[in-house]
């Protein structure tokens, strides 16, 4: 009796929080003489047969991925397993005198649901989480083929004792321009880089002339390294939300080094943002 009210318990706590049309549910054989065994994705945390004639053991002391059933002559019934995720399975149990299945492998998709709903804000989560990764394989592989292309845009450089910073192309794609920037160390020391930054500057006009910085924060950056070593060069690329500045602003890309004094502030003329390739 208690393992029956434990079921109408599990079926209607799922029912209502699934909302699901009805499942079909398949029909597993199992007699006296043999034990049947069924491999679960995750470990079983919970087993219940919904008549006495059917017996499904499992370790209840050390998960375990597999469990037993047994069952005597009598009329069918159902047997209920909740895996250490909270999976829920469920199969029509039926006595056969010769069986000819003795292992089941039961895969994930035969699953019927979780016993914990998933509430709305967290299916919204993980599709933004699907999205977001989207996005970021999307970048990896964009960025990837704009470091192997050869295209080039005007000379942007600026250089420091050694170190050579330059912008070599500025590409528009989808909602976002692609800034691939190039390090050059040219010194006999290693370049530990402090950071890397894009801001836009605006020239305030009036008696005192004043310049007012607003950072652009990347979306992505694709291969920034933490050092530059002595006669290495490395290409990277910062992905922003697309913009664009009048011709009283500049942008600048601002490289600093990690307890040294080999800065540089690379400016990059509003022609260059308002017309990338």
């Amino acid at each position: 009796m208690k393992a029956y009210i434990l079921i109408i318990a599990f079926v209607l706590a799922f029912s209502k929080a699934s909302a699901q049309q009805p499942i079909t549910l398949d029909t597993i054989y199992a007699n006296d003489q043999k034990n049947v065994a069924l491999f679960f994705p995750e470990p079983i945390r919970q087993g219940i047969t919904g008549s006495e004639n059917f017996v499904f053991t499992y370790n209840r002391e050390k998960e375990q991925y597999f469990g037993l059933l047994q069952a005597k002559p009598g009329k069918e019934s159902n047997l209920l397993v909740v895996n250490k995720n909270g999976a829920v399975f469920s199969y029509i149990v039926k006595y056969k005198k010769q069986l000819s299945t003795l292992n089941y492998f039961i895969p994930k998709s035969s699953s019927i649901g979780n016993e914990k709903p998933i509430a709305p804000d967290s299916a919204k989560s993980d599709e933004s989480k699907i999205e977001l990764g989207n996005k970021i394989y999307y970048y990896k592989k964009f960025c990837s083929y704009l470091l192997d292309r050869k295209q080039r845009i005007n000379r942007i450089k600026k250089r420091n004792e050694g170190i050579v910073l330059s912008i070599e192309n500025i590409v528009f794609d989808k909602e976002e321009l692609y800034f691939v920037i190039q390090i050059e160390n040219k010194s006999t020391l290693d370049y530990d880089l402090n950071f890397l930054k894009l801001a836009v500057e605006t020239k305030q006009k009036g008696k005192k002339k004043s310049l007012q910085r607003l950072y652009q924060e990347p979306i992505f950056k694709y291969k920034l390294p933490s050092t530059v070593a002595e006669n290495e060069t490395v290409r990277l690329i910062y992905v922003l939300p697309k913009f664009s500045i009048s011709n009283d602003r500049r942008a600048v890309l601002e490289l600093n080094e990690k307890n040294g004094e080999r800065g540089l502030k690379l400016k990059v003329s509003h022609r260059f943002i308002n017309n990338p390739n």
